[in-house]
């Protein structure tokens, strides 16, 4: 007894020990954030600065009047992707996981197979922009992100195999209950653990991404966050190192550079610290629990 609460102790001490070590970065990118550019060139990353500065924040809002725009074009892509994102996965992957369907093992190879090819980047292009002409749109920013990705198929499959009893689909059955109704009513409210998980990492996914943007979208008012942030970036660096000397007016100019990109770690990162714990409850409980009775 006393052996399995020292087990317990050490546990729960090396636990707190990687969550302090992986909290380490993140305090040091949001110190940075608000360090004066000069005190960071000379005195390095340190966790309390040495001269606070608002500077990299004042330019990160006030160089752009889009960028809450920008915020909304993001939550809007992410929210509504994220959701039809996971429906879509988890109708596809439902019928997999029945062994009662035809070409069953074809369809998962398929699927499968998505995972170690694809068409490249032209077609890619091609199709997206001529055939579904989805350029500079907000389906530019979404679609490419629904179909689809075959590892989170893989992993609703498997939930759905594993976690979900037979008995309970067996008694919907002889209850009259249509394939609709049992995935609507019954799969979907047991398999909430997993659809928070890959809620959250097709939520990061859809957050994350500038690619489509700089792909598919040249119009301003359908930037994201993170293409403004970018461009933002890739501006700055084209106004360093182009020779301003013909240029009075921007000749006396510093343009912030490492503590900008640390605060634009911090503004992208911050919606997505608030909403973990919210899909933290589900990622630790499974529902299926006591679904059917002993």
């Amino acid at each position: 007894m006393k052996s399995n609460q020292m087990n317990q102790k050490v546990l729960h001490l090396l636990f707190i020990l990687m969550t302090c070590a992986s909290l380490v970065p993140l305090l040091l990118v949001f110190s940075a954030s608000f360090t004066d550019e000069k005190s960071l060139v000379t005195n390095g990353y340190t966790f309390w600065p040495s001269e606070w500065s608002l500077g990299a924040y004042r330019y990160l809002f006030h160089s752009s009047t889009s960028i809450l725009h920008s915020y909304s074009i993001s939550l809007f892509v992410t929210i509504v992707g994220t959701a039809v994102g996971v429906l879509i996965s988890s109708m596809l992957a439902y019928p997999l996981s029945r062994k009662d369907m035809p070409l069953r093992n074809l369809f998962s190879f398929l699927v499968f197979f998505t995972m170690l090819f694809n068409g490249g980047l032209v077609t890619t292009y091609l199709v997206y922009t001529n055939l579904l002409e989805i350029k500079n749109t907000i389906w530019a920013l979404m679609i490419p992100g629904l179909l689809t990705n075959g590892f989170f198929i893989l992993i609703f499959r498997t939930f759905f195999t594993m976690g979900i009893p037979k008995e309970v689909v067996e008694s919907a059955y002889m209850d009259g209950a249509s394939e609709v109704k049992i995935f609507f009513r019954i799969v979907l409210p047991l398999s909430l653990p997993v659809i928070a998980t890959i809620g959250l990492m097709q939520s990061i996914n859809y957050w994350n991404d500038w690619f489509n943007g700089l792909i598919y979208v040249t119009k301003p008012n359908l930037f994201t966050l993170q293409n403004l942030l970018n461009r933002m970036m890739s501006d700055i660096q084209f106004l360093q190192t182009t020779n301003l000397g013909t240029s009075s007016a921007l000749s006396g100019i510093q343009f912030p550079t490492g503590t900008l990109r640390m605060a634009m770690a911090v503004v992208g990162l911050l919606p997505i610290m608030l909403a973990y714990p919210f899909f933290q409850r589900y990622l630790v409980k499974g529902l299926t629990l006591g679904a059917v009775k002993g």
